[in-house]
């Protein structure tokens, strides 16, 4: 990104490798508090967010012209990954102006649409340059959602990810921008669309895939555990595994990426084994007015459970628990009635994750990259929450909400995972979309209060920590 062009060449390699911080907009993060509790109360712990790197500003380090504007790079400026990465910086940003982004104490609010910005993603920070680290397993995280106007077609995600805490400094030689400019995001998707991936330009291979974001030919894969992704109609959780070879940021190109000829032969699971109660046969659980009534605010917890009950012992399950309006509720029980060949149970098991892939004929990918062996070694190692909203422009978000395939009959076990019409969270619905939304402020919002979004040493008596006083 810099040095400039009149640096000796000698100085010039040493940076190739690189992604630096701009001096133009100042970077504040958004102060946002959480808590720590154990059997005896609650401790507030101070923290920040911040913004993924790719929502950012990039341009040349000796002026204001773009490196990146809306699906393309800038053919001068970044003519291939070296020298881009040599000529451009990262920028702070505005976040309630630009992204819509607030907090107030212990909540913080995600807005779809502010001006042309659409979406986002943010990380806590434990302070300005690393991001907070998790390591929950024999513990919970729980949080409160409100999801009220968020539509069809879009999702808002809480999500593990098992990103470096500098956000690649101390691995990637020359980057200074790291954790404090929200760099480093890997998924168990191996995702192309991260612009800088291990300090450099993300260009070679570049498509366009929308107006404003394209894919390259190398992708970001981790280990992703999906605490809660949904919208008013649907949600699901699950556990996304990843090879022995993959313990942090991996940079994948070819096969390893998964391919559209085999999406699942990656060295990560992009399926994941998750857990819908709609598509399980559980029709009148989630949504407005159902059994958690999205039209209110609700309380999500996730458990992860093992073997030993301690931290050192192995992970067996996940579990959900949900509070709304004071009150445990126990996650839907699977309808074994109606999808025959998964166990009865209301949690992510590795008898669950078998069960749901031959009932629904889903591939066996959660278990070829590990499964639960592979999420127990990345919570060991410690993974970044991260929060988001947003749409899917390569399959409209039917994997969550309608039926997925569209063209497949909803009488096959597994195709209907919510209510939604298959057109919903396509382009052109979603430009039709456009002004109701801005009208509508619709987004989510998070409050990670004393017994509301707490990271917990220790389980709770079926949830009831939880419950506000």
């Amino acid at each position: 990104m810099y040095p400039r062009a009149l640096l000796f060449s000698a100085v010039l390699v040493s940076f190739t490798n690189a992604q630096h911080p701009g001096t133009l907009v100042a970077e504040v993060h958004p102060s946002l508090t959480w808590s720590k509790c154990t059997s005896s109360g609650c401790i507030t712990q101070s923290g920040k967010v911040v913004l993924d790197a790719n929502w950012r500003w990039y341009h040349t380090s000796s002026g204001y012209t773009n490196c990146y504007t809306g699906n393309t790079w800038d053919a001068s400026l970044c003519p291939d990954p070296l020298t881009c990465t040599a000529n451009c910086v990262i920028e702070g940003v505005n976040y309630v102006s630009d992204f819509g982004i607030s907090t107030s104490s212990n909540a913080v609010r995600l807005k779809w649409m502010q001006g042309s910005t659409v979406g986002a993603r943010i990380y806590l920070l434990q302070d300005d340059n690393t991001y907070q680290i998790f390591k929950p397993l024999a513990q919970e995280i729980t949080f409160d959602v409100d999801l009220s106007t968020l539509p069809c077609g879009m999702a808002a995600i809480a999500q593990l990810s098992a990103m470096a805490a500098d956000g690649g400094i101390s691995t990637d030689p020359g980057n200074t921008a790291g954790a404090k400019y929200g760099v480093g995001y890997c998924n168990a998707h191996c995702p192309r669309d991260v612009k800088w991936i291990k300090g450099q330009a993300n260009l070679l291979g570049w498509m366009a895939t929308s107006s404003t974001s394209g894919t390259g030919n190398y992708g970001a894969c981790c280990n992703e555990m999906d605490l809660f992704e949904g919208n008013s109609i649907s949600s699901d959780f699950a556990a996304h595994s990843c090879s022995s070879t993959v313990t942090g940021l991996y940079r994948c190109s070819g096969t390893a990426c998964g391919t559209t000829a085999s999406p699942y032969g990656g060295v990560c699971d992009p399926l994941g084994c998750e857990y819908n109660s709609y598509r399980n046969g559980v029709t009148t659980f989630y949504g407005p007015s159902k059994t958690i009534n999205t039209n209110q605010k609700f309380t999500v917890v996730t458990q992860f459970i093992t073997n030993t009950g301690t931290a050192t012992g192995t992970l067996t399950e996940i579990r959900r628990l949900w509070v709304q309006n004071g009150a445990v509720i126990q996650n839907a029980s699977n309808a074994s009635v109606n999808v025959a060949g998964i166990p009865t149970g209301n949690s992510i098991s590795a008898g669950y994750c078998t069960g749901k892939e031959s009932a629904f004929g889903d591939p066996a990918s959660f278990e070829d990259n590990g499964g639960l062996g592979s999420i127990n070694e990345a919570l060991n190692r410690g993974m970044i929450l991260t929060f988001s909203i947003w749409d899917d422009p390569a399959a409209h978000l039917l994997w969550l909400d309608s039926n997925y395939p569209a063209s497949t009959s909803t009488t096959q076990p597994g195709v209907a995972r919510g209510t939604c019409l298959t057109t919903s969270g396509d382009p052109a619905w979603s430009k039709q979309m456009n002004w109701m939304l801005r009208q509508r402020s619709c987004g989510f919002e998070l409050d990670l209060s004393d017994r509301h979004m707490s990271f917990s040493s220790g389980l709770s008596a079926e949830g009831r920590v939880l419950v506000s006083s």
